[in-house]
């Protein structure tokens, strides 16, 4: 019985550890609001998780719900910088722009709304 219990501690290990520690995973997302003029969605960040890069595809506003602090890996340089934003900071992106690898650095999860601009 010890023997079973073990091998499903260590399996439910093994899989959060592969949701949740895998640099690029996809990160929980929650679609707030969507018409023909503007999409928002609530993305959280957990702690030591990876957000996969990509290029934007709108115009962006993006507003802190917590504070954060999070490690950006830019995408062609190289370069490890660390940022830390407050609940309620607000930054923008322009279309096209490359949105590098973030991960969150803190002990506990982060949530940003992306407002992105359809037209």
């Amino acid at each position: 019985m010890k023997k079973l219990i073990a091998t499903a501690v260590l399996s439910s290990l093994a899989t959060l550890g592969l949701v949740f520690g895998v640099a690029g995973a996809e990160l929980p997302k929650k679609i707030k609001l969507e018409n023909a003029r503007v999409r928002v969605t609530e993305t959280v960040y957990q702690p030591g998780v990876s957000r996969e890069r990509y290029i934007r595809p709108t115009d962006q506003v993006i507003v802190f719900l917590d504070d954060s602090k999070y490690s950006r890996l830019d995408s062609t340089t190289k370069e490890k910088t660390v940022r830390e934003r407050k609940s309620g900071d607000v930054i923008w992106h322009d279309k096209g722009e490359d949105a590098p690898v973030l991960t969150n650095l803190g002990t506990k999860p982060y949530r940003t709304l992306t407002i992105e601009l359809l037209k």
